[in-house]
């Protein structure tokens, strides 16, 4: 079996555009905001409810890809979602529509990204996950290198003119949603879980077996002291004063994880998942401490690379792990139940790093989690091996 097909090259490219609109985006908005208005604890909150939104969205939508056999539809409208929410970040300041047209954003990322790594997932073995997932990772990150790019080249003739960037960025948008089109898939059986409510992708944790619930636990704990990356970019913009050296840090950090993403899928296969989701957790918690010291740009920018090397280590894999210690006809279920706890825990996790920023300055925040970050390494250390799955 080809272990990049054409389905994964095609899902990979999707991704790679739709996250050059984003990444147009993303090192503009935290700037953008508290250019209209925005407090730092506004933001937080902003960017907590949108994570919520998407994330209670993956697990209604992954158990409704789950419960039809089918996975397009819902990569199709979820990309389309989140290309027209771009311009309308543009049209209005007002903080309604702000929290709307991000919420919105968000809502196509929770319709598509459990049914598009349950696709991921059918085109792999259990013995190439990461190497696929990885590979996914790469592209997708590859467009949230190009995507800062052009927003950098714009701005340096149009300096400020932000909004014009979020129209600009409905182009890729589009092209990612073009893409999907060239894609077919037979259906699959149908879940063996129930049909209920909006919340009924809960009752997968009663089906999950131990392996699964071990690492859900332990990936849960660190999502509660995980920001938003907006608050790396806001101490960026703090120590160096410049919108420039902001965006080019987050440049930096995309081409890094784009070129290492595959390389440590690979090693992931062959060393096994735990160990490299281990290493990158650790990377995290040195990141957090430079963060936290930083006060220079030659430091940020280090933090930077390594915080790409986690980035690598731990996103594609550990979506991989969990695909792996799913029920075959649940994966998409499995991952949106994750995701779903992961975002509430984001929405708690943001909005207590804004607040902690506001009364204590941006030192406490990061130190504070990079502490909690290596008890989490120790929690995975000592749940003990078992004979399939946790490794």
């Amino acid at each position: 079996m080809k272990i990049i097909n054409r389905t994964v090259l095609i899902l990979s490219l999707v991704s790679m555009f739709a996250d050059i609109a984003s990444e147009m985006l993303y090192p503009v908005v935290p700037v953008y905001l508290k250019e209209i208005g925005f407090s730092v604890f506004l933001i937080g909150i902003l960017e907590g409810i949108a994570e919520f939104t998407a994330g209670l969205s993956k697990g209604y939508f992954g158990k409704r890809s789950d419960e039809r056999g089918l996975r397009l539809p819902f990569i199709k409208n979820g990309y389309f979602f989140s290309a027209v929410s771009k311009p309308m970040m543009a049209m209005s300041s007002f903080p309604i529509w702000i929290f709307l047209a991000r919420t919105i954003d968000r809502l196509g990322k929770g319709l598509r990204t459990a049914a598009r790594d349950a696709m991921l997932s059918d085109n792999a073995t259990p013995e190439t996950k990461a190497r696929v997932f990885g590979f996914h990772r790469g592209m997708d990150t590859l467009g949230a290198f190009i995507g800062p790019v052009i927003a950098l080249s714009f701005l340096h003739f149009f300096p400020l003119q932000y909004k014009p960037l979020f129209y600009w960025a409905f182009l890729p948008g589009l092209i990612s949603v073009s893409l999907i089109f060239l894609l077919k898939e037979i259906p699959k059986p149908a879940s063996s879980l129930k049909r209920g409510n909006f919340f009924s992708f809960f009752k997968y944790w009663k089906i999950a077996g131990p392996e699964y619930k071990k690492l859900v636990v332990g990936l849960l704990l660190f999502a509660l002291f995980n920001s938003s990356d907006v608050f790396l970019l806001l101490k960026t913009k703090e120590v160096t004063g410049s919108d420039t050296t902001t965006i080019l840090a987050y440049i930096f950090y995309n081409l890094v994880y784009a070129i290492a993403a595959y390389p440590i899928g690979i090693l992931a296969d062959k060393l096994g998942m735990k160990k490299i989701f281990l290493s990158g957790l650790l990377l995290f918690a040195v990141v957090y401490f430079l963060f936290g010291q930083g006060h220079s740009s030659f430091f940020l920018f280090i933090a930077f690379f390594l915080y790409a090397l986690y980035a690598a280590a731990t996103e594609g894999i550990g979506k991989a792990w969990i695909t792996n210690l799913s029920h075959g006809t649940n994966t998409a279920t499995a991952i949106g139940f994750y995701t779903s706890c992961q975002s509430i825990c984001s929405l708690l996790a943001s909005s207590i790093a804004g607040l902690l920023w506001s009364l204590f300055g941006s030192t406490a925040v990061f130190l504070i989690t990079s502490v909690i970050t290596v008890c989490i390494v120790g929690y995975f250390i000592l749940i003990p091996r078992t004979p399939k799955g946790f490794t």
